[in-house]
């Protein structure tokens, strides 16, 4: 692909000069469409180095309200970096609704530089490969508009521009000896970017290479790219708008077979005297178990989801008494704000993820998206139909990088619910916890249940498994949580060892 590019494309300065007004004043309206329709904007810029990602960055923002913009220059991982997965980043750099982020040079490091180096292993190609094509069309699939360009020069002209750049004492600082390396061994570089492009240049977010060799020409050849693919998304964002598909969500859900939460034997239990001796011995475990995460650098993301009055918080309670507290953190997941709902609806939950060593626990988590988004029909038929798969890709990314990944259904049946609810409301120190949308959701117990019996099904993975709580005995849910957790965390050191 790229060694049969003509890079002796070039464009007069009569010719710039007089198209560039056009299409400087197309893109400063195609932003301020962006914003009206809350189109968030991603555009990549990858390359050989020196092939000009800074300056066509410089040519391109001119067009730009500066306060619509962000650009993010995207060196080598930082050491806290080093602690996520690495689309970590990327994920909190995204741009809200109606906002551009730019970077130079992008999430392709990974498979790029990084694989030239050997910091990414061969084997790990294809699975980066696999996260990368996930991330775009997630963000694609969302109505983010995910535009990456290519710039292309041949091995002559990056070794002319390395060497005016050192003769400079003003740019030399520019030209590293990993450049230095590429240029030398320029055929084995093009070939992995041959394979980069070739693996994620993909409908929903393709690759555009543009000839790079005339500065001109490469700035006019940017800016048309990056006006057809908005006017693209504008089109399609007006029609999506006129077509909306507003679908509550509460068709019976389809899951084969018997319903997975009616074969949960709630039944179950421990007396008090039985809980009281397992519960200390697993804590004690637990504790000694927390600090091998963190010698082990082992990240830990465990999810609560469950009936209301279920047991979530005595579950996370006991399971946390004895863990050091500088090595975990509990998210209670609420409504998103007004930041949150301008961005992808995982990236607050991509903002909370622990690095390396620590524990995540989510009280209520992503699974909102469907389950009560589902039901009370805050998102489309579409977007939470296509939820499963984005959620499973998110969590092997988390697995792949090497996290124990846990999700915990706390099941209870409708009785006793109600008697909870009712002791709550009778008691004066716990009536906070009891509200009136409790009772109104509780109206929607079967859909909600036929919504949860389709959620563990699609979503239940041999890394990110889904584990049913028995919980009309709090006594054996909280032992049974804790089991799990410490049973993974053993199962993952032995592995280790």
């Amino acid at each position: 692909m790229l060694e049969k590019l003509d890079l002796t494309k070039v464009l007069s300065k009569e010719e710039y000069k007089e198209r560039m007004p056009l299409l400087e004043e197309k893109l400063g309206k195609l932003q301020r469409e962006c914003k009206e329709l809350g189109i968030p904007v991603m555009i990549a810029f990858e390359g050989y180095g020196a092939a000009g990602k800074g300056v066509q960055i410089g040519k391109l923002i001119q067009a730009l309200d500066p306060r619509g913009f962000e650009v993010h220059a995207v060196k080598q991982e930082t050491e806290e970096e080093k602690f996520y997965p690495f689309l970590w980043r990327f994920w909190t750099k995204m741009p809200a609704k109606g906002r551009i982020a730019i970077y130079d040079s992008s999430w392709y490091g990974k498979v790029l530089k990084e694989r030239f180096d050997g910091r990414t292993k061969e084997k790990e190609i294809p699975g980066a490969m696999r996260s990368i094509c996930s991330f775009e069309e997630q963000l694609a699939d969302s109505g983010m508009a995910v535009i990456k360009i290519f710039l292309a020069i041949d091995k002559k002209e990056q070794k002319k521009r390395f060497k005016k750049l050192m003769k400079s004492k003003e740019s030399a600082w520019r030209v590293s000896e990993g450049d230095l390396k590429r240029n030398e061994e320029f055929d084995r570089y093009q070939m992995m970017h041959e394979e980069m492009l070739a693996g994620t240049d993909t409908d929903y977010a393709p690759w555009n290479i543009v000839e790079a060799i005339d500065r001109r020409y490469a700035t006019v050849k940017i800016y048309s790219i990056v006006i057809q693919m908005l006017e693209r998304k504008v089109q399609e964002a007006k029609r999506e708008n006129q077509e909306q598909d507003t679908a509550k969500g509460t068709e019976k859900a389809v899951v084969p077979g018997d319903s997975i939460l009616s074969k949960a034997d709630l039944s179950l239990c421990y007396t008090r005297e039985e809980y009281k001796e397992r519960l200390k011995e697993l804590q004690k475990r637990m504790e000694k178990l927390h600090g091998e995460l963190y010698r082990r650098r082992i990240p830990m993301v465990l999810g609560f989801e469950g009936w209301d009055a279920g047991g979530k918080g005595g579950a996370i309670r006991r399971l946390t008494e004895h863990m050091d507290p500088r090595g975990y953190v509990v998210h209670p997941t609420a409504s998103p704000n007004d930041i949150e709902r301008a961005h992808h609806y995982l990236w607050r939950f991509w903002n909370d993820m622990p690095k390396a060593g620590h524990v995540t626990i989510f009280d209520r988590t992503w699974y909102g998206r469907v389950m009560v988004e589902r039901i009370e029909g805050f998102c489309t038929r579409k977007e939470w139909q296509r939820a499963y798969k984005e959620i499973n890709d998110m969590e092997r990314d988390l697995t792949d990088a090497g996290a124990i990944v846990l999700k915990f259904w706390l099941q209870i049946d409708k009785d006793e619910q109600e008697r909870r609810f009712k002791a709550r409301q009778e008691n004066p120190q716990k009536q906070w916890k009891i509200t009136d949308e409790d009772w109104r959701n509780r109206e929607k117990w079967d859909q909600y249940e036929d919504a949860v019996n389709e959620m563990l099904l699609r979503t239940s993975t041999p890394n990110a498994p889904w584990i049913v709580v028995e919980g009309n005995c709090k006594y054996y849910a909280r032992v049974k949580v804790l089991e799990t957790v410490v049973d993974a965390i053993e199962k993952r050191l032995k592995e280790l060892s």
